[in-house]
């Protein structure tokens, strides 16, 4: 089978590549060869990448000691997101008792208080405004910055080091080796000041696992802060960016949340689904340890995998009319936006609740917000794992 240049172009605006709708169609298990590293299998139906998220027999922690398929020259892998089980039980089960969806949900009532005060500020400067820069990032920084316990006053740090984190090609090697330096520095710091000042954050919760029950080394403490902290900023600051422009572009559906706010919480589950946040499913490849015969092929064992989430968050098998936005869809939160599996997104609860927020309060106190600009003027982000514009000058 020939393989096909991958990616097949440059993410454009928040659309699907259509390439992927063929795939579905006629060709669900393909070959992709990638700027750098191996040639893999890319699964494009659900029941397939679902099967590459679950199984067992497709490793993450494989790709240490492999030529990984990927679109800059260094290599990228390591922590809490490169581990297979059984090691990855025990990471993930210190997390999920501190990062749990009752401590997210605790955070609620200071999300909807810090939304209502970034949205205060931008009525009383007036538009038009950026809010990228005025209210979907500031939020999830703010309720990251208070989940881990880290200073808000650092955001400005914390956010530059986290792009670097979530660059595909947009930095260099050098630049990357140097930012997450400097953060795991950092950081080692924040865990020296929580030994001795515990508080009910997260960070104080893992420092406790690592002092008093030896189940977690100070380099997976570190790691894993650097992962919670920079991708789960960034991620959810994106998201909220791309769920407004995606209504916005469509009024009326902007218009419909406004009239029945009762929907936001679909809403948010519609947008995770249809919306493809990621600029590449490259990012996070698989290696069959055995042959595994899929719906639509057989993956024998030693060959990549790269699962591509947003292709199967647009299966017909799954969703009906997946290429349309329909915000009281019942079955969008079989979305595989935040995975599934063991690999299943740590931090989707905190994402869930920021997201929610956000688009219910500016839908509530911002009935006629509209674009500030035309779509097409819009800037892009390029050489991030993540997509999304970098301005969304808004008005009303």
């Amino acid at each position: 089978m020939i393989a096909r240049a991958y990616p097949f172009r440059e993410p454009r605006d928040l659309e699907l590549d259509p390439i992927y709708a063929d795939l579905l169609e006629h060709e669900p298990l393909s070959r992709i060869r990638p700027p750098y590293g191996d040639e893999a299998w890319l699964l494009v139906r659900y029941e397939d990448v679902e099967t590459a998220l679950t199984d067992p027999r497709f490793s993450r922690a494989a790709i240490v000691t492999r030529d990984t398929p990927r679109l800059s020259p260094h290599q990228q892998g390591g922590g809490l997101l490169d581990t297979d089980p059984p090691e990855l039980t025990r990471l993930r089960g210190l997390i999920n008792r501190a990062f749990t969806t009752r401590r997210s949900e605790r955070l609620r009532p200071r999300a909807q208080h810090v939304a209502d005060e970034l949205v205060d500020a931008m009525i009383a400067t007036g538009s038009p405004v950026d809010l990228i820069e005025r209210f979907a990032s500031p939020l999830p920084g703010t309720m990251i910055c208070e989940l881990l316990g880290v200073p808000y006053d650092d955001r400005d740090k914390f956010a530059g080091w986290g792009r670097v984190f979530m660059s595909a090609t947009a930095a260099d090697a050098d630049d990357r080796r140097l930012a997450m330096s400097e953060l795991g520095a950092y950081l080692a710091d924040l865990i020296a000041l929580r030994r001795n000042e515990p508080s009910d954050d997260l960070l104080s919760a893992l420092v406790i696992a690592h002092d008093e029950h030896d189940s977690l080394s100070e380099t997976e403490l570190v790691a894993m802060a650097i992962t919670l902290l920079a991708a789960g900023f960034e991620s959810t600051a994106s998201q909220i960016a791309n769920s407004v422009l995606a209504l916005l572009t469509e009024p009326d559906k902007w218009r419909l949340l406004h009239d029945k706010p009762q929907l936001v919480a679909d809403a948010v589950e519609e947008l995770l689904r249809y919306v493809p946040l990621s600029a590449s499913d490259i990012a996070r490849p698989r290696y069959a340890t055995e042959d595994v015969v899929l719906s639509t092929g057989t993956v024998h064992a030693g060959d990549a995998v790269v699962a591509s989430i947003y292709a199967a968050n647009r299966d017909p098998a799954v969703f009906d009319q997946p290429h349309q936005l329909c915000l009281d869809r019942r079955v969008a939160r079989a979305h595989l936006a935040f995975g599934r599996g063991a690999h299943h997104c740590v931090g989707a609860s905190l994402a869930r609740v920021s997201l929610q927020v956000a688009l219910g309060t500016l839908v509530r106190r911002m009935g006629g917000l509209r674009l500030a600009v035309t779509a097409e003027e819009l800037p892009w982000k390029t050489g991030f794992v993540v997509r999304g514009p970098l301005r969304l000058p808004v008005a009303w």
